[in-house]
């Protein structure tokens, strides 16, 4: 690493660290990429086409904007024009850098966190895309649960505490991200854990059945099954620990239209997904809710004892599930649906065996979260 640039990896661990206060993140993109999708508190100075024919004469025009007294992490797409942007401002006196890869470099990153109180569950948040993922562990072995592509990211994970992992299980077939649970099982010879009603046109996939487990040392990951996200959605159970998959987030719930985006179908799922709530929620309120992803929560780990989030009032859908207003609840999903995941049908077909991954495996996932309901 040169002394223009800095890893996307840092910035992520100093905001997440809360050690970011001398940072200022400068993303030099156009105005329409950066409201699309960004790193939280930057601010967008949308000159990547002036970058882009070494033309500095507006960052130049706005130099009285920028912080003298802290440093400047600059970041565009792929990391060619903030590289440009950084050296012009260092030598107009500033500290700047350019962030390594860009916003692709922002979307490879992935940050593991401990979860207290909840022995054997490791987090791992992957802050560019909302993804959440985790290693489920006893004794010597382990379960990893929601890998995504860069499989590096659990074997390290796992050779770091010296555990073997010995199965791979994907909570439901997601429309957000490529999944890697499918290539970390096979180059571990370890099974694929994934619902029939998910699996698509995947062979040799371990079947998840609701009320069975999966051993973990001498503990038990319990299966529960929670359609109406997608028709096989399950999550699990691991001793006080609920890993919730996409059936429950902390603000919102998993929404039913990316199997069928029909209204008739759309309600139907939203029907399944009541219910699967309505059980979810039937446990101890000292339950600790590990979702499948995030929006724009900054508390890490990403985890909320039950009883807490049936309390508050920022997850609007599940208090109608909490008051048994199904109707309201499914009223509410079909008016308020946001934007659909980009690419999501291509990688759904990947994940579910029917297409493989290309050149562009890891641009097809990049951009912003869109799986919750509302």
């Amino acid at each position: 690493m040169s002394n223009t640039s800095v890893a996307a990896a840092e910035i992520a661990r100093r905001i997440a660290e809360q050690t970011a206060e001398d940072l200022f993140i400068l993303d030099v993109r156009n105005e329409d990429d950066y409201e699309e999708w960004q790193i939280p508190g930057s601010t967008n100075l949308p000159i990547y086409d002036e970058l882009l024919k070494h033309d500095f004469s507006t960052l130049a025009d706005r130099l009285d904007e920028l912080p003298e007294d802290q440093e400047i992490a600059v970041i565009c797409v792929a990391g060619v024009t903030s590289a440009r942007a950084a050296e012009f401002l260092q030598k107009e006196g500033f500290d700047a850098k350019s962030i390594e890869n860009g916003m692709n470099g922002w979307g490879r990153v992935h940050r593991q966190y401990e979860i207290d109180g909840i022995d054997g569950i490791v987090q791992i948040v992957r802050p560019g895309t909302g993804c959440v993922s985790y290693l489920v562990h006893d004794g010597d072995e382990a379960i990893v649960v929601d890998p995504t592509q860069y499989i590096d990211q659990y074997l390290g994970a796992a050779d770091g505490r010296g555990l073997d992992i010995v199965g791979v299980a994907d909570t439901h077939a997601h429309a957000d991200h490529i999944s890697g649970a499918r290539r970390l099982a096979g180059e571990l010879d370890t099974p694929y854990y994934l619902h029939k009603e998910d699996s698509g046109a995947l062979d040799e996939v371990s079947e998840l059945v609701d009320g069975d487990v999966i051993p973990v040392g001498e503990r038990e990951l319990d299966i529960r099954y929670t359609p109406g996200h997608t028709p096989g959605s399950v999550s699990f159970e691991f001793g006080d620990a609920l890993i919730s998959g996409d059936a429950l987030f902390l603000r919102s719930v998993g929404r039913p239209d990316l199997e069928d985006s029909s209204e008739a179908a759309v309600r139907e799922a939203s029907h399944q997904l009541f219910d699967s709530l309505d059980r979810l929620i039937d446990r101890d309120d000292e339950t600790v809710v590990l979702p499948g992803h995030f929006s724009d929560e900054v508390v890490r780990p990403l985890a909320t004892d039950l009883g807490e989030l049936k309390e508050e009032s920022t997850n609007e859908l599940l208090s109608y599930v909490e008051d048994g207003d199904e109707e309201t609840f499914v009223e509410t999903i079909v008016e308020t649906l946001a934007d659909e995941p980009a690419n999501y049908n291509e990688i759904k077909q990947i994940n579910w065996g029917k297409e493989q991954p290309g050149d562009d495996a890891e641009a097809l996932e990049l951009g912003p979260n869109n799986c919750a309901a509302n």
